[in-house]
């Protein structure tokens, strides 16, 4: 279901649809009022829904819409604007799965990279959902070349064999991201005050807004990543929309945050591969990696180089997550990599920096 005031996103969108073999557009609408009527007419998996409209907003829908159907995927259609970003972020964690920057209705005809985008989004959240299955989950402690096999997820408290000295944590997430991180961030409280470096998959404007929010449930600063900033314990870094965030060693040999505008990395900038591959780098063992909800491969080369140099890795499971392109990229490539529920992911790093720290 496509729900937008504007007659002409509605007309473009649903004729980029309907040019898909996979993808029915069954509904549309023209404001929250007539979502709530159509979704109980219709049987719908994806909703479109625009956040500015006349009568009822899509803020004001979207509690209404999953009220009426709780596994309904709804992606908010956001302006390119501050205010946008904050209205996008607390729908999110309203219960809406993702969301799309939405270009002006003057450019939305040529806006190759958002008729694109949306379609993955689509294609991804509409698939029915299956039961996982059971997978090979690796110990970074175990052989690569013999896995334990087990059903996620995995032990409830696992001791490691040999003791980690934990440094950072870097994290990548996509799809799904920003409540998962907020569940993360939150489980580690106040027991881990190193530096945590993020990599979520937003545009510029966008990752203000994730800090702001991020930072309500933990008492560490929380801020984009500044060029040039030396790494401080303490202090959670997101890499700003627009940019990929690295790090690499001062003159002083201090870890030091470094922003590029350099080419995408899976279509996206900020990507997760970079920061993991540097941070690896700098950190070799002592830094641990989270892979979390999110469409695509990315932070799945990342995870291999910070396990290459001794690094633990753990990724969300498939239960859990909205969408298991990332963490279950991980997994299909053979990187050995922990699974575990969302819940689960902050204990399991805290217990190893407790081990790391005995």
């Amino acid at each position: 279901m496509i729900v937008d005031d504007s007659a002409v996103v509605r007309g473009m969108v649903s004729r980029w649809l309907d040019a898909r073999a996979d993808i029915v557009v069954v509904a549309m609408a023209v404001d929250g009022l007539q979502a709530l009527k159509k979704l109980e007419e219709h049987e719908i998996d994806v909703c479109v829904l625009d956040i500015e409209m006349p009568n009822m907003s899509g803020l004001e829908a979207l509690p209404k819409l999953l009220a009426l159907r709780p596994r309904l995927k709804i992606i908010m259609a956001s302006t390119l604007s501050e205010r946008g970003a904050e209205i996008t972020l607390r729908a999110l964690s309203l219960g809406a799965t993702d969301f799309i920057p939405k270009p002006s209705t003057s450019r939305i005809g040529g806006a190759e990279a958002y008729q694109r985008d949306l379609i993955e989004k689509i294609v991804q959240l509409g698939r029915r959902h299956t039961p996982a299955i059971e997978r090979p989950i690796k110990s970074y402690l175990t052989s690569k070349t013999e896995p334990v096999l087990a059903p996620p997820p995995v032990r409830n408290d696992p001791r490691p064999s040999r003791k980690v000295r934990l440094e950072a944590l870097v994290v990548a997430a996509s799809t799904g991201g920003p409540p998962a991180l907020r569940e993360v961030v939150s489980g580690l409280g106040a027991h881990w005050r190193g530096p945590i470096l993020i990599a979520q998959h937003m545009p510029q404007g966008f990752t203000r807004a994730l800090a702001q929010m991020i930072g309500r449930v933990t008492p560490m600063t929380v801020k984009e990543g500044e060029h040039g900033e030396p790494v401080t314990d303490g202090v959670i870094y997101i890499a700003p929309g627009g940019f990929h965030m690295i790090v690499e060693r001062g003159r002083d040999g201090t870890p030091t945050i470094q922003l590029n505008q350099g080419p995408e990395v899976h279509w996206c900038r900020p990507a997760a591969d970079p920061l993991f591959i540097s941070a690896a780098e700098v950190w070799g063992g002592a830094v641990a990696g989270m892979v979390l909800t999110g469409m695509g491969h990315d932070g799945r080369d990342g995870a291999r180089a910070l396990t290459e140099r001794g690094g633990p890795v753990l990724v969300q499971d498939e239960a859990s997550s909205v969408v298991w392109g990332m963490p279950g990229s991980v997994i299909h490539a053979g990187v050995p990599a922990e699974i575990h529920p969302l819940s689960a992911l902050a204990p399991q790093f805290l217990q190893w920096t407790r081990v790391g720290t005995a």
